[in-house]
């Protein structure tokens, strides 16, 4: 049905049907109708279990940030089948993002094109949904950013701000240093400023605690990412952010526009970094980007991945992609000899 519905939505611009469907995914929240999507969609198999940073994953594949930017609806997306999800970004103070149009569909592609600017309501408003919304059924990972009239050299409380009105209530706490369209940000990927801000938060009893990377770094740069974490004694990795390259074979005219590019453009980058992050550190890595179906999802648990997100691929694969992956994870599994999803990660590694 998604698929025939797909070319009306796509009709309207990218960030207004985003906003009505999120509006729907509210009004389903509310509604008895969230019992029965869940029992439709959510695939309930051992194989699938995964624990990580002392959190059961009832599956690996969540949905990313910047869906769902306000913890409004993680109810819901955990009933299309998410064994996660993951809200925000969210900072300390609230903020508008960039002007609008900042969000731009590449169909040839399959890839997004987005400058949002890390619009949310604030630490305050969203800490607050969260301490009076109940939870969804399995982990809620927060992912915080800078706000944009902080200086750099300010980031660090910052950053322990948002933390400080959104931890209780989060299973994982993700630091985004890495979106591209925040000016300045990416500089706090530096490891004097991100050292800073790290050790701020776990200071401040921050524990589970990730960072993002950009899929723009360098290898030694993401080399002594990888270290400090490790030296932080950090809770995981997740690889990657968007980018701000624009391969070649790009074909709609929209990959002039400037933000970070995501979809399956970014795939094989993403799955590079969690190879090269993975061989580097046995802390656990997230792995995002251009995850849309079962064989790419599969091909990051494999690479080193414990979990997988997407956001691009729903998108273009519609509600049932949680699904349709988990069946094909399962598949993958059964053929490779492998009794669990946990067994599999990294198994490339290995050869």
């Amino acid at each position: 049905m998604y698929q025939t519905l797909k070319p009306l939505l796509f009709s309207l611009p990218p960030e207004t049907i985003h906003d009505l469907i999120v509006h729907g995914l509210e009004a389903v929240q509310r509604d008895p109708l969230l019992g029965i999507l869940d029992g439709r969609l959510t695939l309930d198999d051992e194989r699938l279990y995964t624990e990580v940073f002392d959190c059961h994953f009832p599956n690996p594949i969540g949905i990313a940030a910047g869906f769902d930017k306000n913890a409004k609806v993680p109810r819901t997306l955990a009933a299309l089948g998410f064994g996660h999800v993951e809200v925000g970004a969210v900072t300390a103070e609230a903020q508008a993002g960039n002007p609008r149009p900042r969000l731009f569909r590449l169909p040839e592609d399959e890839a997004i094109i987005n400058r949002m600017g890390f619009n949310n309501e604030g630490a305050d408003a969203v800490g607050q949904r969260l301490a009076n919304s109940r939870p969804p059924d399995v982990p809620l990972g927060v992912n915080i950013g800078k706000s944009e009239t902080t200086p750099l050299e300010d980031a660090a409380p910052d950053y322990r701000y948002t933390y400080e009105r959104v931890a209780d209530h989060a299973d994982f706490v993700v630091v985004n240093v890495s979106c591209p369209n925040t000016p300045g940000l990416r500089n706090l990927q530096d490891r004097g400023p991100l050292e800073e801000i790290l050790g701020t938060l776990v200071d401040a009893g921050a524990d589970p605690l990730l960072v993002k990377l950009s899929p723009d770094l360098h290898g030694s740069a993401i080399a002594e990412v990888v270290e400090l974490a490790e030296d932080l004694d950090l809770s995981g990795i997740v690889a990657t952010n968007t980018t701000t390259r624009r391969p070649e074979e790009l074909r709609n005219p929209n990959r002039a526009q400037e933000g970070g590019l995501s979809g399956k453009p970014l795939e094989h980058r993403s799955t590079e970094l969690v190879r090269f992050v993975a061989s580097r550190t046995d802390l656990p890595v997230i792995g995002v980007g251009g995850v849309f179906t079962a064989a790419d999802a599969y091909e990051k648990i494999r690479a080193g991945a414990s979990l997988v997100q997407l956001y691009t691929g729903l998108i273009y694969q519609g509600p049932t992609i949680a699904r349709d992956i988990n069946v094909g994870l399962l598949e993958r599994l059964e053929a490779d000899g492998f009794d669990s999803v946990e067994d599999a990660v990294g198994a490339d590694l290995e050869t």
